[in-house]
């Protein structure tokens, strides 16, 4: 996708979050990759027991409800909701 057809820029980044999924009990490291006002791509060690929607919680204090849009590997590209 070009940079024309993105509906918000996307900044590149190296922040450490976590995915946080069972109302907190249950959490997971991720890498933030790169951020927009609409959504990030985010790095794990493994994909395995990570559901469809979760929250992404930055070491930085910003927390964000998460939808899943793609999968490959060991990436995540995700869409705030």
């Amino acid at each position: 996708m070009t940079d024309e057809k993105r509906l918000a820029q996307r900044m590149r980044t190296l922040k450490g979050g976590k995915i946080v999924i069972n109302n907190g009990f249950s959490t997971y490291d991720c890498t933030v990759r790169n951020l927009s006002e609409i959504g990030a791509k985010l790095t794990v060690a493994s994909l395995l027991g990570i559901p469809e929607s979760f929250q992404l919680a930055m070491d930085d204090g910003r927390r964000f409800n998460c939808e899943t849009i793609w999968r490959k590997d060991s990436q995540i590209r995700v869409k705030f909701v």
